[in-house]
């Protein structure tokens, strides 16, 4: 069967999770927990897919609908057996926010260490776009991500699903926010079994959310004054970084820059903000340029991104000339859940614009 956790994200009733069995049931009310209870710019800046071990054999969080800008859901933890001696030194000093982890085992390779400070100095000269009265700052996300059902035999069968979406921000981000998102489509399938569940896939039709400061799910933390309130050195902020996804992911460095990725991807950072943490990815041990030259959504940039130990790279993909983001994406080393190896297992791609005005109806 297919794990899909949109409906009950949408209304926020536990309740709707007793047509599941009981593990699923607990996965999905831990979703619904996380989701409503964790501010945004720790848990929820847009979640993102992924299928859990316990119905898969990978470490995958299931697929929902996400709020605009919201986090995606953590991978497994990397404190476990040895590695607890480790992460008790590093949590008394990231902490203690008196020294850290930042710098100490080196950083990315030379590729992108330098693509990445490019792009900070290019950011820096490129300008943001200049929102007026009455006008709104317009958010456009094209993405797809994986979708999973199961077989009656057991076997996964996968297929990425489109979430588009646009969000409207007014000049006062303290008033009301509209998110027009897009029905969700299926838009890659690999095989005869990822064909059937892309088939079957429950429909999921165009909306439109409405309320004030982007509180979609919860307080909406990824705001003006929360990004203005980042530390502006990119060690410091790295060490803010590891000391906020402690105990998240396959490991910490891998961590780091899915949180960059993260909230990079949500098109609301400010050119200096962006440029900073660059840097701060620059200083992530393993961080490698992928791709000098990189497609996504038909726009071309580089990748630099962060191999991990259960076969998935995190990838962020920038404009080497203005320093934007383009967006990022999650490739796979090996084959898994029935995506081949070199495929995207999730990308996003976003543009931010000026708009003169929000357009009516559910879907854009």
């Amino acid at each position: 069967m297919s794990i899909n956790l949109d409906t009950i994200v949408r209304t926020h009733n536990p309740a709707h999770t007793t047509s599941l069995d009981s593990d699923q049931r607990i996965r999905a009310t831990a979703r619904l927990d996380q989701i409503v209870a964790s501010p945004r710019n720790a848990d929820i800046v847009r979640s993102r897919p992924r299928v859990r071990k316990t119905v898969l054999g990978s470490d995958r969080a299931s697929q929902t609908r996400r709020a605009p800008g919201g986090r995606r859901l953590r991978r497994a933890s990397w404190i476990t057996g040895t590695s607890l001696a480790a992460a008790g030194v590093a949590a008394a000093l990231v902490l203690g926010n008196i020294v850290g982890p930042a710098g100490w085992r080196g950083g990315a390779d030379a590729a992108a260490a330098s693509t990445l400070n490019d792009a900070a100095a290019a950011a820096i000269k490129t300008s943001d776009p200049t929102v007026g009265q009455g006008q709104f700052l317009e958010v456009a996300t094209h993405a797809a991500y994986a979708s999973v059902t199961v077989t009656p035999d057991g076997t996964p069968a996968t297929f990425l699903a489109s979430q588009d979406s646009q969000l409207y921000i007014p000049k006062d981000s303290s008033q009301t926010w509209t998110w027009i998102r897009d029905a969700r489509v299926p838009v890659q399938t690999f095989g005869a079994e990822s064909e059937k569940a892309a088939a079957a896939d429950p429909p999921f039709p165009a909306e439109r959310v409405l309320l004030r400061s982007g509180a979609f799910y919860g307080p909406a933390n990824l705001t003006s004054a929360s990004l203005a309130a980042l530390p502006t050195d990119p060690a410091q902020l790295l060490n803010y970084i590891y000391r906020t996804t402690l105990g998240q992911g396959v490991s910490p460095d891998g961590m780091a820059l899915t949180w960059i990725a993260d909230t990079l991807r949500s098109g609301l950072v400010p050119a200096g903000i962006r440029a900073t943490m660059y840097r701060s990815a620059a200083l992530i041990p393993g961080v490698t340029l992928t791709q000098g030259t990189a497609n996504l959504d038909g726009r071309t940039g580089v990748a630099v991104g962060r191999d991990e130990t259960d076969g998935v790279r995190q990838e962020i993909i920038i404009d080497p000339n203005t320093g934007l983001v383009i967006g990022e994406r999650q490739m796979l080393l090996k084959a898994l859940d029935g995506l081949p190896a070199g495929a995207a297992m999730g990308w996003t791609a976003v543009t931010t614009t000026v708009a003169a005005s929000v357009p009516s109806g559910a879907s854009k």
